[in-house]
C-alpha cells in the first residue's frame, strides 16, 4: 500500500493562474521588441540587465502549462486520449509555423524586391532558398529549415510531441523527471550534441536537446506547485544569493554596451564565462533565470490583487492567445525593422512603430477572445 502511494500521481491544480497568461504576455512583448534590431524600447526587456532573455520564461511556462492542460485528462481519460490532444496540438503549432514561413518569406522577397534590398536575403538567411528551391521547401516542411526568429515555435512542437512520453512520468515522478532533464542537458552540453538543420553544416539555433531542461523544470515546478514552499526554509539564503547573481549578471550584461564598465571586467573572468550560449542554454543563463524565477514566486504570490487589474488586462490577453499573438508579433517585428531601416531611423519611430505594434497583438488577442466567444482553454501555446 505504502508503494502504491509512494507512486500515485501527484494532484495538480487546475484553476487558472494568472501569473502565467501575465509573464507569458510580457515575454510575448519582449520577444516583439528584442526582434526589432538596435530598438531603443528593448531597453525595457529583461535581455540587457542579465544572461537569460524572454524566450526562458516563454519555454518555462509553455511547459507549466502543459501539465496543467493535459495532466487531468491523462488521470480521467487515460494516456491514449491525452496523448492524442497532445498532438492535435503539436498538429496546431505545427501548421501554424508553415503558415509563418510562408508569409515571413514572402514577407522578406517583397521587400527585397520592392526596396532593392537584396542584402535582406542573407541577413535573414533564406540564401538556400534560392540555390535549391525544392530541396529547401522539403527542409522547411521538416522544421530544419528556418529563417532569422522562426526558432521559438520549432523548439516547442519538438519538446510538445515528446511530451506525451514524459506527461505520465512527472505526474508520478516530477523530481526524477528533473533529474533526468539535468543529465541529458549535461551530456548534450558535454558532448555537443544537437539536431541537424539546412543547409547542410548548420544545427538547431534552439537545441531541443538542452532547452528541455527549461521546458521540463515548468513542467516540473506545476506538479510539484505548493511543495515547493518547503524551499522556504532557506528563503533568506536563496534570495540573497539571487539578488548577487542578478546583479553581477546586469553587471556584466551592461558592460557589453559600454566600455568603462568592460575594462572593469578581469580577464580571467571572461575566460571563465564567455562564451554564453544560447543555442545550448549555458549555465549561466539557465541560473539566471532561475533566480528571476524565484524572485517572481515571492513577490507575486497566485492572488495578487494586481494581477486583476484593468491596466494589465492587454497583457494577459495576449498570454491567453499566445500562439496567436506570437505568430504575428515575428511578421511585425521584420516590419518594424524595414519602416525604421527605410523610413526614419531615430529613437522617436523605434518607438512609435513598437507602440504600434504592441498594439496591434492586443487587438488581435482581444479579437481572439472575441471570437471564441468563453474563457481561454489551458491548452493554448
Amino acid at each position: 500500500m505504502g508503494a502504491m502511494a509512494a507512486t500515485a500521481p501527484h494532484t495538480v491544480p487546475h484553476r487558472r493562474d494568472l501569473r502565467l497568461d501575465l509573464f507569458r504576455g510580457l515575454a510575448l512583448w519582449f520577444i516583439f521588441l528584442d526582434h526589432v534590431p538596435d530598438n531603443v524600447v528593448s531597453w525595457i526587456t529583461v535581455r540587457n540587465y542579465g544572461f537569460s532573455d524572454a524566450t526562458e520564461i516563454f519555454v518555462f511556462i509553455s511547459g507549466y502549462t502543459a501539465v496543467i492542460a493535459y495532466s487531468r485528462m491523462l488521470q480521467r481519460d487515460g494516456w491514449p486520449l491525452a496523448a492524442a490532444r497532445i498532438y492535435r496540438r503539436v498538429w496546431q503549432l505545427y501548421v501554424a509555423h508553415i503558415l509563418l514561413f510562408v508569409f515571413f518569406v514572402a514577407q522578406i522577397a517583397f521587400v527585397s524586391v520592392a526596396h532593392h534590398a537584396p542584402d535582406l536575403i542573407k541577413e535573414m538567411e533564406l540564401q538556400g532558398l534560392g540555390q535549391d528551391p525544392y530541396r529547401a521547401l522539403l527542409e522547411a516542411a521538416l522544421l530544419k529549415f528556418r529563417p532569422v526568429n522562426l526558432d521559438v515555435l520549432p523548439l516547442y512542437i519538438v519538446l510538445l510531441a515528446f511530451f506525451p512520453l514524459v506527461l505520465p512520468a512527472v505526474v508520478r515522478w516530477p523530481l526524477a523527471v528533473i533529474g533526468v532533464s539535468l543529465i541529458l542537458y549535461a551530456a548534450t552540453c558535454h558532448y555537443d550534441w544537437n539536431l541537424p538543420a539546412y543547409p547542410e553544416g548548420k544545427v538547431w539555433f534552439f537545441n531541443p536537446l538542452a532547452w528541455q531542461v527549461v521546458f521540463h523544470a515548468g513542467a516540473a515546478s506545476a506538479v510539484l506547485g505548493s511543495r515547493l514552499a518547503g524551499l522556504d526554509r532557506w528563503r533568506r539564503q536563496l534570495t540573497t544569493l539571487a539578488v548577487l547573481y542578478l546583479l553581477f549578471a546586469a553587471f556584466i550584461a551592461l558592460s557589453w554596451h559600454n566600455n568603462s564598465l568592460g575594462r572593469l571586467v578581469p580577464e580571467w573572468l571572461a575566460r571563465q564565462i564567455y562564451p554564453i550560449d544560447k543555442t545550448n542554454i549555458d549555465i549561466l543563463r539557465f541560473v539566471h533565470f532561475l533566480a528571476i524565477a524565484w524572485l517572481i514566486r515571492l513577490a507575486v504570490p497566485a492572488d495578487a490583487k494586481f494581477l486583476k487589474w484593468r491596466l494589465l488586462e492587454p497583457v494577459r490577453r495576449c498570454g491567453e492567445h499566445s500562439l496567436q499573438v506570437f505568430c504575428l508579433g515575428t511578421f511585425l517585428a521584420l516590419t518594424a525593422q524595414v519602416v525604421v531601416a527605410n523610413y526614419d531611423n531615430s529613437v522617436v519611430s523605434q518607438i512609435v512603430v513598437s507602440a504600434a505594434g504592441i498594439s496591434v497583438m492586443c487587438l488581435i488577442a482581444y479579437a481572439a477572445a472575441w471570437f471564441k466567444g468563453g474563457p481561454v482553454r489551458e491548452d493554448a501555446a
